[in-house]
């Protein structure tokens, strides 16, 4: 037991849980697309927009969106950084994350970029710039998590 204050004792302890997600009827065809190794967006056929990550609503039309559509192999950086401070159980630091719009897709989703080094992020950056194109790289196992695929910089 440790002190707070000479008035209220406080104990440490540490705590793990687990738990279960629904995934529902947007996320979970989401994810068992990223387990069979494909992105899948969600389109409105109001509107012609498809969205990834995927969304129940068109933010356009405002009507439901009713279709699915399979995302291209590659894409463009629309913003990007590179981390520099670690998060307990995501990848070491420094790491670059993009924010990229895949071709035949209306908006853009974020995710690692894994062939571009970071150890000077001054010059890892001058890489990553928007407009530069990517491919998606999904992993050898995969698990239907958002980390089962990443974004590999095309050289110019």
């Amino acid at each position: 037991m440790t002190t707070a204050n000479a008035d209220r004792p406080v104990i440490h302890t540490e705590m793990t849980l687990t738990y279960n997600y629904a995934l529902g009827e947007v996320a979970g065809p989401f994810f068992e697309g990223l387990r069979e190794g494909k992105l899948l967006a969600t389109y409105c056929s109001a509107s012609k927009m498809s969205y990834l990550p995927p969304r129940a609503y068109c933010e356009r039309s405002f009507e439901r969106c009713d279709g699915w559509k399979e995302a291209g192999s590659e894409g463009t950086i629309e913003a990007s950084t590179i981390v520099v401070r670690g998060f307990e159980g995501k990848r070491p630091p420094p790491v670059a994350i993009a924010f990229v719009r895949l071709d035949g897709i209306d908006s853009a989703i974020a995710n690692y970029v894994d062939n571009v080094d970071c150890s000077d992020p001054e010059a890892a950056m001058k890489l990553l710039i928007p407009g530069a194109r990517v491919r998606v790289k999904f992993a050898d196992t995969r698990e239907g998590r958002v980390t089962d695929f990443s974004f590999e910089l095309i050289e110019p």
